[in-house]
């Protein structure tokens, strides 16, 4: 396997960051994953605009948009797979062990890895943990995941493959790696950005794409949805059959399964939507 790191392609077995690379100290950075499909990778042009939101949120120098897109190209030539989970990511670089950044430059790393289409149905569960919609990284997608971790540890245990998350004023959220939307009353909705969860593309493209509405939900919407679907790069719209002990049953439900449809269709159609 290669991956790119330093301006160029590297054996997997031998590329190395530094220790004190403040991605790694501190958690200092931002990443992006993109699902690629025979060596395309999906929704290119939107991931790199949010890495450079992530990047200015952070306080981090804009990316080299152009070394990405080539990282991007050359990692998928050296590395041919049907359908792969492309990683960009991109720290504050070798720094000191404090806060406070170094120096030398930012890191970038990109590196794909083989995966597989999801099953159209999972389960997920609610934790006790909130977001916070005022934070100092809301709505940002960087390495600092050792919550998320946390979450999808309890997530596994229960047998589920997602975890929930309400926000500081009781208002449904987000996943650890996911969007969510409900269906009440036959409408399709999900929670807005100010709710504090992540601007996800598939989101987005969902949002647009089936004219779901954003709007405030309380956490107990869970428990009063017909139906309830997540959204993220490798899950696509994946519809939900189970939300801690309460059963869905027939999931995909008809909502869902039309806007299933309706991603399948147009991002087939158009590979940077």
């Amino acid at each position: 396997m290669k991956i790119w790191l330093d301006g160029g392609l590297q054996d997997t077995e031998s590329a190395r960051v530094s220790v004190f690379d403040h991605g790694l100290t501190v958690g200092d950075g931002i990443f992006e994953t993109m699902k690629t499909v025979d060596g395309r990778p999906f929704a290119l042009t939107r991931h790199l605009d949010r890495l450079t939101r992530s990047a200015r949120g952070l306080g981090l120098p804009d990316p080299d948009l152009d070394e990405v897109r080539r990282a991007c190209a050359a990692v998928l030539e050296a590395n041919p797979m049907p359908l792969g989970r492309l990683r960009l990511t991109y720290t504050g670089g070798h720094g000191p062990l404090g806060s406070d950044r170094g120096d030398h430059g930012p890191t970038l790393v990109v590196a794909v890895g083989e995966t597989t289409r999801r099953p159209d149905t999972t389960a997920v569960v609610t934790v006790p943990w909130t977001r916070n919609e005022r934070g100092a990284l809301t709505g940002l997608k960087t390495t600092s995941y050792a919550e998320n971790v946390v979450a999808l540890a309890r997530a596994r245990e229960r047998g589920a493959t997602e975890a929930l998350f309400g926000n500081t004023v009781g208002a449904l959220c987000e996943g650890t790696g996911s969007n969510v939307f409900v269906v009440l009353d036959g409408e399709l909705l999900t929670p807005p950005l100010a709710s504090g969860c992540l601007a996800g593309i598939t989101r987005a493209l969902a949002v647009e794409w089936t004219g779901a509405k954003e709007t405030d939900l309380p956490l107990d919407a869970l428990e009063r949805a017909e139906e309830v679907f997540l959204t993220s790069t490798l899950r696509d719209v994946q519809a939900v059959h189970r939300v801690d002990d309460r059963e869905l049953p027939g999931a995909p439900g008809p909502v869902t399964t039309k806007a299933m449809r309706i991603f399948d269709e147009r991002s087939g159609a158009d590979l940077d939507p």
